[in-house]
């Protein structure tokens, strides 16, 4: 399979936003039947910041042009000040749109997201909005239950198979003042009937000594309904330092615990999958070693193997934020304090048609960051 970078721009430009918002982050991606593509991210001040909410734009020519949607989303939840993040989208029936986001609790401004004593998260929930407009307006917010879980958050894209069963890609970890140790899982939540109600979550990965951590599981449907292939970020915090990416390939209709996820040949971190046959599929991953790159990767085998020589470099970029840790002997609560600073990433993958996919991610300076597009033929 050849790949050619057709045409690239971008979505949301810092340049052009309000003062208050120099910061756009943490890209999302949904084409609709109707020809529109939605585009959701982070806006802010600064990454991870109290008043961080969602931003919306949509494109009429597969990703060519953006208008912005002004839409604004409440952020206060049953009377709590709080930021938002995800604006994770998936069409259920054409033209009815469902948004999830993680709401984190900002009753208290000056605590971070993450903090560094207990490793635990700010308590947060998992929140649902419906358009039925191509994204233009949206209902107000419902929470989706994660029953006995804490330290929340969206991962990426919501699943959806050809039978209509949609799955939220979640992750769990422990609460800000949990003093107990950090538990970590990668979860779905599983709806039958196009968002009006999940079953209990669904554990996708979590490592029996807890000692890998498998961190922003990105998913896609295979043919058949209920299988899916997924990919990992793999943090080893007993040799202190990312392993290469992983991957699973599962269905919801395994009994549990599902294999382990295995490692690929794949280096870096967040990786966006896209499955085209049992045989072809393809990963869009950003890896943060020198340069950074954003690249395209396929494999013709299954994902065994990922030849260096049919990738596509789509994006590269130093690390202009001053970092604390490197890539071995990483301090596990000033890595999470670097995650805040990185001024890249975040890959969004989609396929547009037959030979046409458009990729999102967010690049910039620690002063302005903004959310680019991509088009691939293939």
């Amino acid at each position: 399979m050849t790949m050619i970078l057709e045409a690239r721009g971008l979505i949301s430009d810092a340049t052009q936003r309000a003062a208050a918002e120099p910061i756009s982050y943490f890209s999302a991606l949904c084409p609709l039947v109707s020809g529109t593509t939605l585009a959701g991210f982070q806006v802010g001040l600064l990454k991870h910041g109290p008043d961080n909410t969602i931003g919306l734009s949509r494109s009429m020519d597969n990703g060519a042009n953006w208008t912005a949607i002004p839409f604004q989303f409440e952020s206060r939840f049953h009377g709590v000040p709080g930021s938002l993040s995800g604006a994770e989208m998936v069409e259920t029936t054409p033209g009815r749109v469902l948004l999830f986001a993680t709401w984190f609790d900002r009753s208290d401004r000056n605590r971070p997201l993450f903090d560094p004593v207990t490793e635990g998260l700010l308590r947060s929930r998992q929140l649902m909005a419906v358009s039925t407009d191509d994204g233009v307006s949206w209902s107000p917010w419902r929470e989706v239950p994660t029953p006995g879980l804490t330290g929340c958050a969206l991962t990426g894209p919501p699943v959806r198979w050809s039978d209509g069963t949609i799955a939220l890609a979640f992750e769990s970890f422990k609460e800000f003042d949990d003093p107990k140790p950090a538990r970590h899982a990668a979860w779905l939540l599983v709806s039958r009937d196009n968002g009006e109600t999940f079953d209990p979550p669904w554990r996708v990965a979590q490592h029996p000594e807890h000692t890998l951590y498998y961190w922003d599981q990105r998913l896609c449907p295979t043919a058949t309904p209920g299988e899916f292939i997924a990919l990992f970020w793999t943090h080893d915090r007993a040799a202190q330092q990312d392993r290469r990416v992983h991957h699973l390939r599962a269905s919801i209709h395994d009994p549990q615990p599902v294999p382990l996820p295995v490692e690929t040949m794949l280096p870096g971190q967040i990786a966006a999958p896209l499955w085209f046959s049992d045989e072809q599929w393809l990963a869009f991953v950003v890896d943060r070693d020198q340069p950074g790159t954003l690249t395209m990767w396929q494999s013709s085998d299954g994902g065994a193997t990922w030849p260096s020589e049919s990738r596509l470099v789509v994006h590269q970029q130093s690390e202009l934020a001053k970092l604390s840790q490197g890539r071995e002997e990483i301090d596990f609560a000033q890595y999470w304090e670097d995650m805040g600073k990185w001024t890249f990433g975040h890959p969004a993958l989609r396929r547009l048609s037959e030979d046409r996919l458009l990729l999102a991610f967010y690049a910039g300076t620690p002063e302005r960051m903004s959310i680019h597009w991509a088009r691939i033929q293939v």
